[in-house]
């Protein structure tokens, strides 16, 4: 298994200077550092970050991984950016957007199941979340901001299998430049494949968009793991 991780855009609500995967927690760790040791402690060594704004700043940071360019990061959203970071994988893919803090036993559920996976919560969603709906397989029938009678949160961690991938690679295609990789997901449903939600509500994992969600990070991992 090989994992993408999404550091391209300039993550503007944020309000920093610097990319916020960048952002250090209380322990001095940064979001990607936090998320590049967990996956390699899960037996993850080839990982792949999409880069965009300020990339120079992450990879003098990060050397010892690989990288892609999206070099219309400020036009597109994350189908894109997820486009250019499996272009040329074929294995299975975990991939995580970049400023998501979470627990190690979450990729450990990812290691542990098979086949394409959603990792869901079942938290309460405002506008900005992107939310999902089931079938009574528990598997994912939609999937964007606007699900109507969502269950929760998609909470931004996903795996596709190596079966799978091309077909994925080319619903990415499809999607307009503007659209998340989620519709990639529902166009890949569609076509008839399966992603399954696995819920973990039990663990701590959050999605910084702004300021708020940081200071709710900051005290859900103010100490170290």
């Amino acid at each position: 298994m090989k994992a993408v991780i999404l550091a391209a855009g300039v993550g503007s609500r944020l309000g920093k200077p610097y990319p916020k995967s960048l952002s250090r927690l209380p322990n001095g760790e940064s979001i990607l550092g936090r998320q590049i040791r967990i996956l390699r402690a899960h037996g993850i060594k080839e990982i792949i970050i999409v880069v965009g704004f300020k990339m120079g700043l992450i990879m003098e940071t990060f050397p010892s991984v690989y990288y892609k360019y999206n070099p219309v990061y400020y036009i597109t959203n994350t189908s894109k950016s997820l486009l250019r970071g499996i272009e040329h994988i074929d294995d299975d893919v975990l991939w995580i957007n970049g400023d998501v803090i979470f627990d190690e036993k979450v990729i450990e559920r990812v290691v542990q199941e098979e086949g394409n996976l959603v990792l869901v919560n079942s938290a309460h969603c405002g506008e900005e979340e992107v939310k999902y709906a089931i079938d009574d397989q528990e598997c994912i029938t939609e999937i964007s901001k606007t699900v109507e009678q969502a269950r929760g949160e998609a909470v931004g961690i996903n795996k596709i299998s190596k079966r799978d991938l091309q077909e994925f690679r080319e619903s990415l295609k499809e999607c307009e430049d503007d659209d998340y990789f989620e519709k990639g997901i529902e166009k890949t449903i569609r076509k008839g494949k399966k992603f399954k939600a696995v819920d973990i509500s039990e663990f701590r994992c959050i999605e910084i968009d702004f300021l708020a969600d940081w200071e709710i990070a900051v005290g859900l991992f103010s100490e170290e793991d």
